[in-house]
């Protein structure tokens, strides 16, 4: 279940960043902070109850390259974020680092 959380607590991590860039715009100034307020809080939770299996240094990478690799990937898809195949090339090694942690656990 550890796994499980902490799969959550990084789809969360992206709730954050993508909240503060809504809120951005007017229309969503108000929603915006409190999707990235409630992200954040839910996101620690979940990392919080993680941790309680999987060590710190494997929770803590897994839980950022989840939400690194994410909020990439909703730049690019939604606001327009540089889709070279150089940040391509850096958000895979990330996701390449986080299989590796999770198969050596």
């Amino acid at each position: 279940m550890a796994w499980v959380y902490l799969l959550l607590a990084g789809l969360f991590e992206i709730g954050w960043p993508l909240g503060f860039k809504l809120s951005q715009q007017a229309e969503y100034r108000v929603s915006g902070i409190v999707g990235a307020v409630v992200s954040m809080g839910l996101s620690g939770w979940l990392l919080w109850m993680a941790q309680r299996e999987i060590p710190i240094g494997t929770a803590y990478a897994v839980w950022t390259g989840i939400g690194g690799a994410g909020t990439f990937l909703i730049g690019v898809m939604f606001f327009g974020d540089a889709a070279t195949l150089w940040r391509f090339l850096g958000v895979a090694m990330i996701v390449g680092g986080v299989v590796t942690l999770k198969l050596a656990h």
